[in-house]
């Protein structure tokens, strides 16, 4: 069942009736291959990603990177160099209270640490962390690392985690570019 005719130019070829645009299946495959070119295709890597192990890539003419940390697939870490220092502060959430702390390791430290959810991580090192440590003084439970909720740290972390569902994938992705600067 069709609905128009596509709306090429001499094609009379008619539209298939779910189509999302009044194209013929020939024109949407042309046009589908025009934006997989500008734009890459989002599906499974060949195999996972050597890098942050995830399945999920973008397929473009010239190869694949991973969805999540951007690596080239199929390219080779150099195993001879230390694995770059990537710093980040952390937010935890452990009940009603945010844990703001950092680390260089923060997969080891984390499971060191009582917790119900990572929040969000931030690039940066103990300077950062004692600036956010200021920042939300107000807030803070004594001389630890933990503070109360309120709007304004909720507001903070929000804007940290900038749409990224996963705190984890931007950790990936900054390793990725950490490993990519070594050379």
């Amino acid at each position: 069942m069709s609905k128009v005719s596509c709306v090429v130019p001499g094609c009379r070829v008619a539209v298939a009736f779910d189509a999302p645009l009044d194209l013929c299946d020939e024109h949407l495959s042309v046009a589908a291959e025009w934006a997989g070119r500008r734009d890459g295709v989002t599906d499974v890597l060949p195999t996972p990603c050597r890098l942050c192990g995830s399945r999920l890539g973008v397929r473009w003419p010239t190869g694949w990177l991973c969805a999540v940390c951007e690596w080239r697939h199929g390219e080779p870490l150099d195993t001879d160099l230390p694995p770059p220092r990537v710093d980040v502060v952390y937010y935890l959430r452990f009940r009603d209270r945010i844990k703001i702390g950092t680390s260089a390791q923060p997969r080891q430290r984390l499971r060191a640490i009582r917790h119900d959810e990572l929040l969000a991580f931030e690039r940066g090192d103990r300077s950062l962390e004692r600036r956010r440590h200021l920042q939300f003084a107000s807030e803070r439970l004594g001389g630890s690392e933990w503070f109360d909720r309120s709007e304004a740290l909720d507001t903070h972390i929000a804007a940290l985690a900038g749409g990224v569902t996963d705190p984890w994938d931007l950790f990936a992705r900054w390793t990725s570019e950490a490993f990519a600067r070594q050379g």
